[in-house]
């Protein structure tokens, strides 16, 4: 990376912003339908049956933490964190579901599975268009997806595998893990910023091999 904005950076830029758009609310709906459909009433109440962007919007987590990391991916800088975005949580009240751990399990494991749905998708599109200017968005677009649901499942107080995680713990330990919940903005930074090296490691590597399922080809540059 040689550093500075390009048209090249400033394009994969835009892909990457598309992808974590579409990525973070597809998340957050799947999680809010599949509680839905096992009982909970709460994520309709509260409005989140929706693709509307605005239902979803966290001002960090869907705002600054996003637009920091794609600056540093315009900019073409030789640290590329890994293109993370959250949305506001779906209201889930596990009090609904009848089934314990495997309603919740399913609930947890829904967001994570939605990106690497919309990821498969874009993988198999690319295998059909190959090197192109739409090969490449899909390329980018599936990066971003797959990116997301490996992060999330990251045991990250606030993310989808911290919620997994907790479902094993007493329940005295389960509670304080959750409240850790509201502390996620710090984690996210100090897992990015302060733990680059390992995160990047983990996330990178698990990605570029589902690519490699899915695509044929490497998508971590």
């Amino acid at each position: 990376m040689g550093g500075g904005f390009s048209a090249e950076s400033l394009r994969i830029t835009a892909y990457l912003a598309v992808g974590l758009l579409i990525g973070m609310i597809a998340r957050e709906f799947a999680r809010a339908y599949v509680a839905a459909k096992l009982g909970d009433p709460t994520p309709r109440l509260w409005g989140r049956l929706t693709w509307n962007p605005r239902a979803w919007f966290e001002p960090f987590g869907s705002g600054l933490l996003p637009a920091l990391v794609l600056l540093l991916w315009a900019a073409d800088s030789s640290f590329l964190p890994p293109p993370i975005a959250y949305a506001k949580s779906a209201p889930v009240d596990p009090n609904y579901l009848r089934r314990q751990p495997r309603d919740s399990l399913l609930v947890g494991f829904a967001g994570p599975v939605a990106n690497v749905a919309l990821g498969a998708v874009a993988g198999i599109a690319f295998r059909g268009v190959g090197v192109s200017d739409v090969g490449l968005f899909l390329l980018v677009f599936q990066f971003a997806n797959l990116t997301l649901a490996i992060f999330h499942l990251l045991p990250i107080p606030g993310l989808d595998g911290a919620r997994l995680v907790a479902l094993a713990l007493p329940p005295r330990a389960r509670e304080t893990y959750r409240n850790l919940d509201q502390y996620l903005p710090l984690f996210v930074l100090l897992a990015l910023f302060f733990l680059a090296g390992p995160i990047q490691s983990i996330v990178y590597s698990l990605v570029d091999a589902l690519c490699g399922v899915f695509s044929g080809t490497g998508c971590v540059p």
